[in-house]
This record gives C-alpha cells, sequence and structure tokens, in this order.
C-alpha cells in the first residue's frame, strides 16, 4: 500500500546520526553535510516506487553534489521480514549502482524514528544550517518510471536551498511504500 511524506515542517533542525555505510565506514551527519544544503533520502532496495527513480535519484544526487550538497541515503527497512533489504544487499545495490552517496544502514531504525520517515523513497532537503527546506517527490513518476522530460521536483527545490537558504513553499508530497517498521516488543 502507497504511503505519502507529510507537508514539509519548515526548520525543523535535522536530527544528527552515525551510521554504518555500505562501505564499512561510520557515516556522520557532519560528515554527509554540504556547505550549501543535505540531502538525507531513506531507500530500499525492493520498493517499486524506489527501483522506478533510482537511476534519477543518482542522477540527481551528482548534479547537486557539484552545487555543494551533500546527500546520503539511508535503508531502515526491516530486514528479516524484507531480505531483500538487508546489509549484504544494500552493499551489492549501491556496488551494482554505483552510488555517489552513502548508503548507510539504519539497522534498529532509530533514526528513521528520529526524522519521522514515512516511506521509500522519502526525500529530507535541508539548508546549510540543517534546517529541513523540502519533503516532497522527486519527480511526477510513481511505482513506475515517467517520462524523461519530467520536472526535476527534487534537483530544483534543492537547487533553490544552495542558492537561497529557502525551499520552495510550494511541494508535491512524495509517494512510496511505507518503512518496514520491526516488531514492537
Amino acid at each position: 500500500m502507497a504511503t505519502e511524506t507529510p507537508v514539509c515542517d519548515f526548520g525543523w533542525p535535522a536530527p544528527d546520526f552515525a551510521l554504518t555505510g555500505t562501505d564499512g565506514q561510520t557515516h556522520k551527519l557532519a560528515d554527509i553535510a554540504g556547505p550549501n544544503g543535505t540531502l538525507v533520502i531513506f531507500i530500499c532496495n525492493h520498493c517499486p516506487y524506489v527501483l522506478a527513480v533510482l537511476d534519477r535519484i543518482i542522477r540527481d544526487a551528482r548534479d547537486l553534489q557539484e552545487l555543494g550538497v551533500g546527500v546520503a541515503a539511508i535503508c531502515a527497512n526491516d530486514a528479516t521480514s524484507h531480505p531483500a533489504d538487508s546489509f549484504e544487499n544494500m552493499q551489492k545495490m549501491a556496488d551494482e549502482k554505483g552510488f555517489p552517496f552513502p548508503y548507510l544502514h539504519d539497522a534498529d531504525q532509530t533514526i528513521a524514528r528520529a526524522f519521522d520517515a514515512a516511506c521509500t523513497p522519502d526525500f529530507f532537503g535541508f539548508s546549510a544550517d540543517l534546517k529541513l527546506q523540502y519533503r516532497g517527490r522527486l519527480d511526477a513518476s510513481r511505482n513506475t518510471t515517467g517520462p524523461s522530460d519530467l520536472r526535476r521536483d527534487l534537483f530544483e527545490a534543492m537547487k533553490q536551498i544552495a542558492e537561497t537558504g529557502q525551499g520552495p513553499r510550494d511541494q508535491i508530497s512524495s509517494m512510496g511504500c511505507s518503512i518496514k517498521w520491526k516488531s514492537q516488543v
């Protein structure tokens, strides 16, 4: 069942984190943060919404990094119920796709809860001072890849944030598969 992200809570501070990446290194928010903004993306390996736009996420990440925006992706899904989202499979995907950003594992889901992540993909675009300015969609694609000439909503928003420190006031929610939460004991 598809889930949409909530409306952007402008000015909300980015939660700090220290997570293991598919490269075996620990990455902190401060390591990821770019001089002109930071993009944190919740994705996973199995979600059709992510898979439909993964090449576009990679494209936009590269283009944003050239603008001084730091980028990281986080997988927080329960790998017990969804083995495709295991750390080993995350490593394979990052390697096969040549991710230009750290792909981080939130095994205990603490960071996903701190961000109040709703779905995959879920985009959190922060200004240089790590205040939330964008929580919208990548583009108009959903669980299938849209036409190649779709407006690049995420890229345009993050470019604006990099240039002005402010995100667009009108944002369209991202849609995707719900985060696969672990059972609460």
